[in-house]
């Protein structure tokens, strides 16, 4: 990695780029992708689009709640977090590749000893899309690049925070924005993921009467039934091999001297087919109901608890707060077959924008990035990304464009 690399890294380390469903402090992705463009066009990139979705990309059912509630809440929302496409050579065809530019919250101290970057998307995504520039850079050298092939970048907001691209991703691919080969730059260990699971939210909502601690009974034990339908639908839900099941937040209140009868508890199902999403869905249902009806019989002689296990079905209910996303099916790419290994199948895969290139015909998709999510700390303390595994993704990224243009975009 040379000099101007490091500082543009460090540069884009050290703005917060935190969209407004991870943080309430300053938004400053215009300025990351002002940066970042500039950057492109020192290597002969030119822009074709820079700008926020328009309120229509949320205007949508299959939109996550969390979006819709905060473009209704926050009257900026859209217009703090663009997109920007930039775009070498005008020949078709081309190959797409799209990084992320926005983060999880909160920023991280930022630093570099040499050998490794610290900082908050070091490697979730700033790092890669600094060497994905670096590679590209090497890439258009070669006369093929841009005279019988272009090159895409989407650079996008909009991946975090559950947004799943909606507002990033989605209407960049919906205008037009894509290649015959489309590569999204996220954490792989520099092997390619050519499948991409989806992911619904549930939430189980209890909404009855509190009470004062020194008459239990008489209200609704929210804490109690959420408690036991947490771990009934563990126990019970059916599991599918494409997708993964998170029970994760349960609220009711903080103090100890009242009974909450109000309450809310959230799941996370990510599947890698629309069939999968069917089958979890029903058995969401289905299981839910079954735990209500066991709450009641073994809760209805205890006295404390008995309104909570008489009402238990009238006071709960289902409410999805992300549903209907498409997910990638695997599909061979014979390109990254001889440049990269292909991810295992027998290990899960995940969720980013790639599911938006589900149902776009005459394209391949795949997920390729350095580094690791778990083992590089994304979305935690300490993320950091090393030198040499940003060099070896900038290797693959001129490798990968070059052979594109030579072969003809096969």
């Amino acid at each position: 990695m040379i000099a101007p690399d490091r500082d543009l890294l460090l540069g884009l380390l050290r703005i917060p780029t935190a969209g407004p469903l991870e943080t309430t402090a300053e938004v400053r992705l215009w300025d990351a992708m002002h940066t970042f463009r500039t950057a492109a066009e020192d290597i002969g990139f030119s822009t074709v689009h820079f700008g926020p979705a328009t309120a229509g990309a949320v205007d949508r059912p299959d939109v996550p709640a969390v979006v819709r509630e905060a473009v209704a809440e926050h009257p900026g929302f859209l217009q703090c977090q663009p997109s920007l496409v930039l775009r070498y050579g005008e020949a078709e065809p081309s190959v797409m590749f799209n990084v992320h530019l926005d983060t999880v919250a909160p920023l991280e101290p930022v630093s570099f000893d040499g050998k490794r970057f610290r900082g908050r998307g070091a490697i979730d995504a700033k790092g890669p899309a600094v060497a994905l520039l670096a590679g590209l850079r090497a890439a258009v050298a070669d006369p093929a690049v841009g005279r019988d092939v272009s090159v895409l970048v989407q650079a996008v907001s909009g991946e975090e925070g559950g947004a799943m691209g909606v507002f990033g991703t989605r209407p960049l691919v919906e205008a037009g924005f894509f290649g015959r080969l489309n590569v999204f730059c996220e954490p792989t260990g520099l092997r390619y993921l050519p499948r991409c699971t989806a992911a619904m939210t549930a939430s189980v909502r209890v909404s009855g009467e509190d009470a004062v601690d020194d008459q239990p009974h008489a209200g609704h034990n929210a804490s109690v039934l959420l408690g036991f339908l947490a771990q009934h639908l563990a126990a019970s839900l059916v599991r599918v091999p494409d997708g993964q099941l998170c029970l994760a937040g349960l609220h009711t209140g903080r103090m100890h001297n009242r009974v909450y009868g109000s309450g809310e508890l959230l799941l996370n199902l990510s599947y890698g087919s629309a069939e999968s999403a069917r089958v979890m869905t029903s058995a969401l249902e289905r299981s839910l109901v079954e735990g209500l009806a066991e709450f009641g019989r073994r809760f209805r002689t205890v006295p404390p608890f008995h309104r909570t296990a008489v009402d238990a079905a009238a006071i709960t209910r289902l409410v999805w707060r992300k549903h209907g996303l498409p997910a990638l099916p695997a599909r061979d790419v014979p390109l990254l077959d001889a440049v990269v290994p292909r991810w295992p199948a027998h290990e899960p895969a995940f969720t980013c924008d790639a599911i938006w290139l589900a149902d776009v015909p005459d394209t391949r998709t795949a997920v390729l990035g350095p580094g690791s999510l778990h083992a590089n700390n994304a979305h935690a303390r300490g993320e950091f990304a090393d030198v040499e595994e940003l060099d070896r993704f900038s290797a693959v990224v001129r490798d990968v464009v070059v052979r594109f243009a030579r072969n003809g975009g096969t």
